[in-house]
């Protein structure tokens, strides 16, 4: 099976790609927000090509997946990932999360059952919190997600063009190598999805507190993340994650961008395998 979709307990349908041999090592692929699986086609590709299975699911209310109106946070999007796991039957998967996504594998490996997972990577992720509490003064304060509510309200499809437009891929950065294709795609994956799904994931993703998640995480996890990220700050995301999980590496990269998946999976790509590798 290339695609298809499982019906998770409440009825949504989940879209999902299942590419590879079904007995080499399952990578499974979560995206950030507001985006669907096509995010990770280049290294879904990669590691294709490296003779892996390699799965991507679209989060509920996202790309080709059910435009939800209810279940728009981690537990239930940690739900649907446990309900793709248990259709494919998959066993010792590597799970990688971007952003949104990597808060979504976050709160999946911490609770999996048994032999479903082997390792574990967030890239430019949400945890450990984005908000400013008094628990996390280095967050950023409410208003930020304020506005970006009010801007998906107001005018989404002009929102879903200035988020790529600039800080997303560090385009807005003097010198900075421009790609008009990499913008509309991350505009035509966000108009895929809903606006009221893609409204509550903005609660979802900047006020879920996974402190404890990964506390409880006991597999190998990688943490990536630049430096230079406008979107999930990086000081207050990566170095404080890595701290908190039980086999936690951190790996820094200077001057990359939120969306550096994209920008240099030259870079990013080879990590990833040697990481999966070891």
């Amino acid at each position: 099976m290339t695609q298809d979709y499982v019906t998770t307990p409440d009825g949504v349908s989940i879209f999902y790609k299942d590419w590879g041999p079904k007995d080499a090592t399952p990578i499974v692929f979560h995206h950030g927000w507001p985006l669907s699986a096509d995010d990770w086609d280049n290294q879904m590709m990669f590691f294709r090509l490296q003779g892996y299975r390699v799965i991507a699911h679209d989060r509920r209310g996202h790309g080709r997946s059910t435009q939800t109106d209810t279940g728009n946070e981690m537990d239930t999007y940690a739900a649907d990932v446990a309900a793709l796991a248990d259709h494919l039957d998959l066993k010792g998967a590597v799970h990688i999360g971007h952003s949104t996504g990597g808060g979504e594998v976050a709160r999946y490996v911490a609770r999996a059952r048994p032999g479903r997972v082997a390792k574990a990577v967030l890239i430019g992720a949400v945890p450990p919190i984005m908000v400013k509490t008094p628990a996390n003064p280095g967050g950023l304060p409410i208003e930020v997600f304020d506005g970006f509510r009010a801007a998906l309200v107001a005018n989404r499809a002009q929102f879903f063009l200035d988020v790529p437009s600039g800080p997303f891929y560090g385009f807005n950065r003097p010198g900075a190598k421009v790609s008009q294709g990499v913008i509309e795609n991350w505009w035509r994956q966000g108009m895929m999805g809903g606006a009221k799904a893609h409204y509550d994931c903005i609660k979802a993703f900047s006020e879920t507190d996974f402190t404890e998640d990964l506390k409880a995480i006991a597999v190998p996890t990688l943490v990536m993340h630049g430096d230079d990220d406008q979107i999930v700050p990086y000081a207050d995301s990566a170095p404080l994650s890595a701290k908190l999980l039980k086999q936690g590496t951190l790996k820094t990269y200077k001057g990359l961008p939120h969306g550096m998946c994209t920008t240099h999976p030259d870079t990013i790509n080879p990590d990833l395998l040697a990481f999966v590798k070891a």
